[in-house]
């Protein structure tokens, strides 16, 4: 009996678009935190004195 689960080997197209889509995700959480750093940076230290 052999007990190892079976894969499933991908075609170079499924790689190519599997390897395209994570770059267009890493590119997108990075703009989103070069934005929020920058909106952090235009804010000021005022952000940081508010009432709670």
């Amino acid at each position: 009996m052999n007990n190892k689960p079976e894969r499933v080997e991908l075609t170079e197209e499924q790689k190519r678009s599997r390897r395209s889509r994570s770059i267009a995700l890493a590119l997108i959480l990075g703009a989103v935190v070069v934005l929020f750093y920058f909106v952090t940076l235009v804010k000021g230290p005022a952000v940081l004195n508010r009432p709670m």
